[in-house]
Parts: C-alpha cells; sequence; structure tokens
C-alpha cells in the first residue's frame, strides 16, 4: 500500500515511469504477513495504478539463485511493467560461481534465460560480468564466453575483480595477474560489443514506443528517450513539447548501445 502511495503520488506531478529498486527484489514480501511476492506487488501496481496515469514499471535487480518464474509471467502478461530483465551472472564457471558464493551455475541460469525467451521474446536481457576472480582459468573463462554466446544480452556492465578488504577472497593464493585480467575484460567488452549492436539491428524498421526523456545533449534539435526495452533512441525533436511524451519512432539507425529513428 505505501509503494502504490508513492506511484500514485508520483502520477499525480506528472511523472510516467518508475523503477522499483532492490538488490534482490525477489527478497521483496518475506517480512510482510500475510507473505506476499515481488509478483504479487506487480500485479497490484499494475491493476492500482490508473491508466493514463504512470505508463511504465521497471525494476532492478534480480538475482538468479532466487528469481521466481512468477516474475516473468508477470512481465510477460502486465501491460505496464516493461519488457527487461536485468539479471547479473558474474561468471560462466561454476567454480568461480562457486568461490563467489552464487548459489547457481552455469547451467541453472541458462534454464532462466531460457524461459524468459519463450515466455516474453521481445524482452531484453542485461548483465553483470567479473572477469579475473581468483582462481579463474582459462577453462573458466571460456565458459564466461560461452554463457555471452548463447545469451546475447542487450547490454552488459563489464568489471575486472579488484581486493576488497574484509574480503576471504582478497586473501587468497590463487590471485589473476593484473595484465591477464585486462586482457580478459577487453575480450568480454568486444563480444559484449558485437552483442549489443546485434540485438539493436532486430529493431531496423520496426516502430516502437520511445518515452521521451531529454534533449540529446551531442545535437541540440534531438531527443531521447527509450523503448519499454531500455534501448536509448535519438530522434529529431522538441524537447519543450515532448519531454515526458510517449511517441511512435520509426528506427533507421542501429548503433551499439542505442538507436536513431524518425517520429511517425
Amino acid at each position: 500500500e505505501n509503494i502504490l502511495k508513492e506511484c500514485l503520488d508520483l502520477a499525480e506531478a506528472g511523472f510516467k515511469e518508475v523503477t522499483l529498486l532492490g538488490q534482490n527484489i525477489d527478497a521483496y514480501g518475506r517480512d510482510i504477513f500475510p507473505r506476499r511476492t515481488f509478483a504479487d506487488l506487480l500485479h497490484y501496481l499494475n491493476e492500482g495504478i490508473p491508466n493514463g496515469t504512470i505508463e511504465r514499471i521497471r525494476y532492478v535487480t534480480s538475482h538468479p539463485r532466487y528469481f521466481s518464474d512468477r516474475v516473468i509471467d508477470a512481465v510477460a502478461s502486465l501491460d505496464k511493467v516493461c519488457e527487461c530483465f536485468h539479471m547479473p551472472f558474474q561468471s560462466g564457471g561454476d567454480e568461480v560461481l562457486k568461490g563467489m558464493r552464487r548459489g547457481y551455475t552455469f547451467d541453472s541460469y541458462m534454464r532462466i534465460i531460457k524461459k524468459i525467451r519463450e515466455r516474453s521474446p521481445d524482452a531484453s536481457i542485461c548483465g553483470d560480468v567479473i572477469v579475473g576472480f581468483p582462481g579463474e582459468t582459462d577453462a573458466e573463462f571460456q565458459r564466461t564466453l560461452d554463457l555471452m554466446n548463447e545469451v546475447k544480452f542487450d547490454n552488459l556492465n563489464t568489471f575486472a575483480y579488484s581486493p576488497r578488504p574484509n574480503t576471504e577472497a582478497a586473501l587468497w593464493d590463487n590471485q589473476v595477474p593484473e595484465d591477464v585480467k585486462s586482457e580478459r575484460l577487453q575480450i568480454v567488452q568486444r563480444l559484449a560489443a558485437t552483442h549489443g549492436m546485434e540485438r539493436s539491428e532486430r529493431y531496423l524498421g520496426k516502430i516502437v514506443c520511445v518515452l521521451v526523456e531529454d534533449r540529446n545533449p551531442r545535437r541540440s534539435d534531438q531527443v531521447m528517450g527509450r523503448t519499454r526495452q531500455n534501448r536509448q533512441v535519438f530522434f529529431t525533436g522538441d524537447i519543450q513539447q515532448m519531454k515526458g511524451r510517449l511517441v511512435d519512432v520509426k528506427i533507421v539507425e542501429a548503433r551499439t548501445w542505442s538507436l536513431v529513428g524518425e517520429i511517425i
């Protein structure tokens, strides 16, 4: 009820989109009696927010260990919930994941991805990856590349492992050399860019609904906004007239992490 009230207050103020924020969204409701799930919350908000006010509901972040099929079904069926999944995988190597205590494997992660593709085929999938975690072998790193090639993420946040104070892994004696970490990071970044372009190209020639957010800082005659799948789109327009509006845009150019279009 408190979350819905906050959303209604934002709707009254003219906002068109809200993002539900949590380090692990599937933990929602465990301390509520009677117990509720995050999928229950999505249904509650989708029904409780009046049509014509807030048009889009987003959320971050999901943890593969706790992720629920009910969230996939909610995203696939609810008109206000955006088709975008942020699913950090961190590594494709099972031994690395075990060392990180992530609680899932390459195969269990891919089962989640398969369900998303089946139930919400137009959804975007974003992730996070860390290379060079202590003990990561060439074979384990290759499994990360294998996972990336199977998923083909729309967007991927990439990081090289760095020791943090008061963590077990920082004290392990199997640290990966800095030059190896740097090389692996460059490899995943290049592969992520290839997949990003491939995922952008699927929009070419299509008409997408864009929520206009701001002026393009590099071109004053353009505005920028995002699709439901969170792809950034640039097109010619007057920000004073279009900010906060939902507009139909035909995509005419694909870029690695964004799109260029023409207003319909």
